[in-house]
């Protein structure tokens, strides 16, 4: 698998803009994803330096909720070419056009990185998060959509088992329900397995770009919940370190065992889910509003990846035993991962994007009469 890489990358629509992630990206090994497939959206991202794309239920169905006039026909198109398809074959046929055209806008990139960059993800159906053998097949069939696609499947019990069997078959996988250092090892040690057997088999790695995300924000999330509810006193601002905390760790340990597979830092809350990692050869994909705010800040791009959370905030943290689960390597059992608050939040949550895909591709093809 291809070694980090420095440099400049080329835009398909203008020149490159002098921005902080634009100089982040040409001065550390650090390299910027966007965390949508909207093609306005990665158009202007890739002019700061942006590599890759990231997509999952929400963001598909909240990208084709915003831009009905380019959605609604295309779904209706869609609908007459697959006469027999039901709204949730429709909806998913639209994410998968999202995704291939998203991939066709990175292939320079993906071709100058090798296979390391320029990919697109693409999340498996939800709904399949139970089901090893369906994760696969579909995990296999978004692969063969373009060269270029990188496959999302949740970090549970069930989905680091496919992550595994899928990475043996030659996909490249981003993990994702992800939250947690226990979780992201164990899915960069699935991902290291697969690999190993690959290469027994004289099977090519050399372009293969596994990455594993940590959904620093949503640990935040969670963290701040349980605070409220076990009602415990600690200063509001140590909680908006929780997850940056868990991917500076997280990142340590991949680095001292040597994972081919990157730390992915996602679901932004905070500038310093960004401005802390910087330096890290890793990926951060914060959402297109985030990288505007993160290019007006002024901050000042430098690395600060081996700096440590300060041991008073490591300290107060540890006294949420949801922390400790998540910031210790040994901190859960790979059975407990798909119970833990932040998973079991964030899955529902995709189902339910899931759902409203469906319900907005039913009133596309099947609208209500006028009353």
């Amino acid at each position: 698998m291809p070694q980090t890489q420095t440099h400049t990358q080329p835009s398909p629509t203008s020149e490159l803009i002098d921005s902080p992630l634009l100089e982040m990206t040409q001065h550390t090994p650090t390299v910027l994803w966007n965390d949508s497939a909207d093609p306005i959206e990665l158009a202007q991202a890739m002019r700061w330096g942006c590599v890759g794309a990231t997509c999952n239920p929400v963001i598909a169905y909240s990208t084709i909720k915003k831009n009905p006039a380019i959605w609604v026909p295309r779904i209706r198109e869609i609908a007459e070419r697959l006469p027999t398809a039901g709204e949730a074959e429709i909806g998913w046929q639209a994410v998968k056009d999202m995704t291939v055209e998203a991939a066709a806008m990175l292939e320079d990139v993906f071709e100058t990185y090798q296979g390391r960059n320029g990919r697109v993800s693409v999340q498996t159906d939800p709904r399949l998060h139970r089901d090893k053998a369906a994760l696969v097949d579909q995990a296999l069939e978004f692969h063969a959509l373009a060269k270029n696609i990188i496959v999302k499947i949740p970090a549970t019990k069930v989905g680091i088992a496919a992550m595994e069997e899928a990475t043996y078959r030659g996909v490249s996988i981003n993990a994702t329900v992800s939250f947690t250092v226990p979780q992201a090892v164990a899915v960069g040690e699935a991902i290291e397995r697969a690999l190993v057997r690959r290469e027994a088999e004289g099977l090519d790695v050399s372009t293969m770009g596994p990455v594993v995300t940590i959904m620093g924000g949503r640990l935040d999330d969670w963290l701040k919940k349980v605070v409220a509810r076990d009602k415990l006193t600690i200063d509001p601002g140590y909680l908006e370190w929780a997850g940056v905390a868990a991917l500076k760790r997280g990142y340590q340990v991949f680095t001292e065992r040597g994972f081919r597979s990157r730390i992915l830092s996602a679901a932004f809350r905070n500038h310093m889910q960004w401005s802390e990692l910087i330096g890290g050869d890793l990926v951060v994909s914060p959402p297109f509003a985030w990288q505007q705010r993160f290019n007006a800040s002024g901050i000042d791009p430098v690395a600060r990846i081996d700096t440590p959370v300060d041991p008073r905030i490591l300290a107060a943290l540890e006294q949420i035993p949801d922390f400790v689960r998540a910031y210790e390597v040994d901190g859960m059992t790979t059975d407990e991962f798909e119970h833990y608050g932040s998973c079991s939040t964030t899955l529902r949550q995709f189902l339910a994007a899931d759902a409203d895909l469906d319900s907005l591709v039913r009133d596309i093809i099947v609208p209500a009469p006028l009353t």
